[in-house]
C-alpha cells in the first residue's frame, strides 16, 4: 500500500526497520536533488556510492538495475538504486530507465524480506520524477507491482 505524506523522506517515522530508497545515476555523479538531503543527514550513502563507482569489484560494477544498501542506523537503511542513465536527456529521452527502476525495486523487496527487524517499511520522495525526468504515474505503477506486500511512504515536502 502506498501512503502519501507531507514531510521529509530522510526522517521516516514508524516502528521497525525503515528503508529509504532513491535513484542514482550510473556515472558516479552525486550532487543534486534528493542526494543532497541524504548527504546532509548521513555521510555513509554518498561515501559508499563514490567508492562503488571509483573501485568497482568485477562482479559488482555500477550499472543500471543494481542496488547498494547502506545501513545508517540500527533501524534505517538507505538504498542507492542505479536507475538513471547519465544525467541529461539524450535525443529527447529522459535519464530515468523504468525497467531499471523495476529491477531495483524487486531487489529492494528481496533485501527487505531478509531483514529481521519487523515490521519493515519503504520510504522515498517521488523517485525518478525530478532530475531524472520520469513520469510519476509510471513510477507509481512499478511501485505497486514490485512492493505490493510492503507499506510504502511517499513524501512530498510541505
Amino acid at each position: 500500500m502506498i501512503h502519501y505524506v507531507a514531510g521529509d523522506a530522510t526522517r521516516p517515522e514508524g516502528k521497525g526497520h525503515k528503508i529509504i530508497v532513491h535513484i542514482c545515476n550510473d556515472i558516479g555523479r552525486w550532487g543534486k536533488g534528493f542526494v543532497l538531503a541524504i548527504s546532509k543527514r548521513w555521510k555513509e550513502p554518498e561515501k559508499a556510492y563514490r567508492q562503488w563507482y571509483a573501485h568497482p569489484a568485477n562482479d559488482n560494477r555500477m550499472e543500471l538495475g543494481k542496488i547498494q544498501p547502506v545501513r545508517v542506523s540500527d533501524d534505517i537503511t538507505v538504498i542507492n538504486m542505479i536507475a538513471q542513465k547519465g544525467i541529461y536527456r539524450s535525443e529527447g529521452v529522459p535519464p530515468i530507465r523504468y525497467e531499471a527502476v523495476r529491477t531495483c525495486l524487486n531487489k529492494v523487496c528481496r533485501y527487505a524480506s531478509g531483514i529481521e527487524d519487523k515490521p519493515i517499511s519503504i520510504h522515498m520522495p517521488r523517485i525518478g520524477c525530478g532530475l531524472a525526468g520520469g513520469n510519476w504515474r509510471e513510477i507509481e505503477h512499478i511501485i505497486r507491482e514490485t512492493l505490493s506486500d510492503i507499506d510504502v511512504y511517499v513524501y512530498d515536502l510541505p
